[in-house]
């Protein structure tokens, strides 16, 4: 059974509702109809009810909940806490209602809010920084995380490392240059998120040009401090650093670089020490190993947001709901 298959399966299993704000988009209504004939998540889409139904003329979207700001009942009381969540910051009431009726990122992230949703997925119309300014202004950082972060699900091809070529790479798309402390929390919550996805434990690897002080430089200081940080923050999890990438998932080189160590050669979640670097990995692994790549997927909000590139089909848009229902639960 593939990643997503595994996914999908989990998903049906504990069925959650996930808010698509674009709903005039030809992919997110194509998704849709593919969505809700899976049983993957039941599925709420904002906008004009006529103009969506017109959109998605030969689709089967009958089950779709269409909340349409014009005529919903639950407006005036989604505005008033909308307006209570944002007066401190400068948002008037007027500025709360012209919010939720003309931009549906806004809508639907406060449906989550509320909880009339459990997650939102977006991002094939709008960018990248309007899905996450909306997520962080009305759903912001899950308790005790102070970090937004993301990931990638890679899969290899005829891999014998990791989780049988299965691995989770962080971060590759969202916080450019971590301090020791970011990268720390980064490492914790992508240990969270392959938990959750693949339910099963994780072994993690905080990643460095150096193996257990084969190089000296200030970059690898900052890995060196990460990695104490976590153990001090998440005890429990099998994570150590700093390892160079082949020491982190080739058996021999594990042994090789760091003997006796419990995550050197097993290592199924990568935390890079920095955006560039991370975003190189994934692209080159994607490329040159023909990977599945899929995200980038957040994490450290309190209830899950995601972001699609803009040039996403509907069946990427079916994965990530698939992902994100998975997250919900």
């Amino acid at each position: 059974m593939s990643f997503l298959e595994q996914v999908k399966k989990r998903a049906k299993s504990q069925v959650k509702t996930i808010v698509l704000p674009e709903a005039l988009d030809p992919r997110t209504l194509k998704a849709t109809a593919q969505i809700l004939s899976e049983g993957l998540a039941k599925v709420i889409l904002v906008g004009d009810t006529t103009a969506i139904n017109n959109a998605a003329s030969g689709l089967d979207i009958s089950a779709a909940t269409i909340i349409d700001p014009a005529v919903c009942g639950k407006m005036d009381e989604l505005t008033n806490k909308l307006y209570e969540l944002r007066k401190e910051k400068g948002l008037t009431l007027d500025e709360a209602k012209k919010l939720l009726n003309e931009n549906p990122l806004f809508l639907g992230c406060m449906l989550v809010k509320e909880g009339i949703a459990d997650g939102m997925v977006a991002g094939a119309v709008y960018s990248t920084a309007d899905v996450m300014r909306a997520a962080m202004q009305i759903i912001k950082t899950a308790p005790g995380v102070s970090l937004v972060s993301s990931f990638f699900v890679m899969v290899v091809p005829g891999c014998e490392y990791g989780n049988n070529g299965v691995f989770i790479f962080s971060d590759c798309g969202l916080v450019q240059n971590p301090d020791a402390g970011q990268l720390a929390t980064i490492a914790q919550s992508s240990a969270a998120s392959y938990k959750a996805l693949m339910g099963e434990e994780p072994i993690v690897a905080l990643l460095s040009h150096s193996t257990k002080g084969s190089a000296k430089h200030a970059d690898v200081d900052k890995v060196v401090e990460a990695t104490r940080i976590l153990k001090e923050n998440a005890p429990e999890l099998m994570a150590d650093g700093e390892f160079q990438l082949d020491a982190a998932i080739v058996p021999s080189i594990g042994a090789s670089k760091a003997p006796g160590n419990d995550v050197a050669g097993r290592a199924n979640v990568l935390v890079f020490p920095d955006l560039d670097s991370g975003n190189i990995a994934y692209k080159l692994v994607e490329r040159l190993a023909k990977a599945e790549a899929y995200g980038p997927v957040t994490q450290g909000i309190a209830k899950p947001v995601n972001d699609l590139s803009r040039g996403c089909s509907a069946e990427d848009i079916v994965g990530v709901v698939a992902i994100t229902a998975v997250q919900a639960q």
